[in-house]
């Protein structure tokens, strides 16, 4: 049985006071809550003092990237072991921002997962197309060359540790979401992917989040898909009753 699970991902928002009171809020509505795994991944700037804050809770820190060597002179970049000293179990890779913006590709997302992994710390790994590939009929090619070439040379055991995020690029922050017909085609497209990857037991037990445009009012019907096993939540994860109502709607 996959747990359902929830992420935040706020991306270049909110100080380190209200880092401080969003975490706390969250932390506050979702204490009693069990059968969620709940994710907040502030900027690095915050991540020290949101794991102050939620320390011994249900609410697990996560961070927005990371680099794939230990340590040297790569200026500004955040290493995994890093990541790890101030307290986060997950951390997002491959984010379509990432790919769009900073020239991300299936191969530094390997090398990126490969060095969490190594370190204990389990990867978010983000696959999408575009709006004018789903046009043009490519999205399973390239949900295919995402998935495949991210995970390359990943150990079962290492599979298992890691977490799948689809987001269809046209669905992020444009308020427009697949439908849970959409998403379900592709979250199953990805697990017959897996299992040709990594066998039957392995597909059937890796959780994939959808991610684009998630809100209070369409998570349920996403959330009752077979395939969909949680969500990678952007711009209603910046406020703490969306983020909780989010969460909550997952409860049957």
């Amino acid at each position: 049985m996959r747990k359902v699970i929830i992420a935040g991902n706020w991306k270049m928002n909110k100080n380190i006071g209200e880092s401080i009171d969003l975490s706390n809020s969250i932390k506050r509505s979702v204490y009693d809550i069990t059968d969620v795994e709940v994710v907040i991944c502030p900027p690095y700037t915050s991540l020290s003092d949101v794991k102050e804050v939620i320390m011994e809770t249900n609410v697990r820190l996560g961070a927005q990237d990371c680099y794939w060597e230990k340590e040297g002179a790569f200026t500004g970049e955040v290493s995994a072991p890093m990541l790890k000293d101030v307290g986060c179990e997950y951390v997002i890779v491959g984010h379509s921002e990432r790919r769009q913006f900073f020239s991300e590709t299936n191969e530094t997302v390997n090398k990126k997962a490969k060095a969490l992994l190594r370190e204990g710390l389990k990867p978010i790994v983000c696959v999408g197309e575009k709006l004018e590939e789903r046009k043009k009929g490519k999205t399973f090619d390239v949900i295919k060359d995402h998935v495949v070439n991210s995970l390359a040379g990943l150990t079962n055991e290492e599979m298992l540790k890691t977490v799948i995020a689809y987001e269809p690029v046209w669905a992020i922050g444009t308020g427009v979401n697949a439908t849970k017909e959409q998403a379900q085609e592709v979250h199953q497209y990805i697990r017959r992917l897996l299992k040709d990857m990594f066998g039957e037991e392995i597909a059937k037990a890796v959780r994939i989040q959808y991610g684009g445009s998630v809100k209070p009012d369409n998570i349920k019907e996403l959330i009752s898909q077979e395939d969909v096993d949680g969500a990678l939540v952007g711009g209603a994860s910046l406020k703490a009753d969306s983020f909780v109502q989010i969460i909550k709607n997952c409860l049957t």
